[in-house]
């Protein structure tokens, strides 16, 4: 059975976003994450060769992780991502189209916002958890404001400019999780230095008090 969005965010509800991985470097990273306890990686589409790296992931990873495609804006990117076996599509802004192409495809869907309406309409169109970008733009204030009136039990994660000494302020303000990108990874950081910067922010999140 292919992994939940639950499965994968349950114990850790934190996402790597690997901005400019190449399938060369795709399964050794993708280790290092996942002995660091991560469960969900996302490789942007405007990655080089992403889809490659997404089904190099998803074949070595397996049910033990879900894995898909951030930067998704089409709805045949869509189907390009379900073809490489991903299992989550995570998209820069609120389109109902991919929202819902994503959704018949059978796979978890995380679109961003950021305003409210955008919100709801991502929420309308069938969306698993909303993501909140930029987060650095909006701040803990914008996400606290807007958690207050979205429906109970809503998923948002703060997207950009996540790092250990931002998450503390995200998670007062009410959010389920976070995707971490540059603080993570960035094109040409070893596995061995991604492994150590994935425990620090793991160590990081789990001590904050809830």
């Amino acid at each position: 059975m292919p992994v939940t969005l639950d499965q994968a965010l349950g114990a850790l509800p934190l996402i790597a976003i690997l901005r400019g991985i190449t399938p060369a470097e795709a399964v050794p990273i993708a280790d290092a994450l996942y002995e660091a306890g991560f469960r969900c990686l996302e490789v942007p589409l405007n990655s080089p060769d992403p889809f490659a790296s997404i089904a190099a992931m998803a074949a070595h990873l397996g049910t033990r992780a879900l894995v898909g495609a951030g930067t998704v804006l089409t709805v045949a990117d869509v189907a390009r991502v379900r073809e490489a076996g991903g299992g989550i599509v995570i998209s820069p802004n609120t389109d109902v189209d991919v929202i819902a192409a994503t959704k018949a495809a059978g796979m978890a869907s995380l679109p961003a916002f950021f305003t409210p309406t955008e919100a709801f309409r991502a929420l309308a169109a069938g969306a698993d958890a909303l993501k909140l970008f930029p987060a650095e733009a909006a701040g803990p204030a914008t996400l606290k404001a807007v958690r207050a009136v979205l429906p109970a039990g809503t998923r948002v994660f703060p997207v950009g400019g996540i790092d250990a000494s931002t998450i503390p302020a995200y998670l007062a303000a009410g959010a389920a999780g976070f995707g971490i990108g540059s603080s993570l990874y960035a094109p040409g950081r070893s596995a061995a230095d991604v492994g150590e910067r994935a425990r620090a922010l793991v160590a990081t999140f789990t001590q904050v008090p809830r």
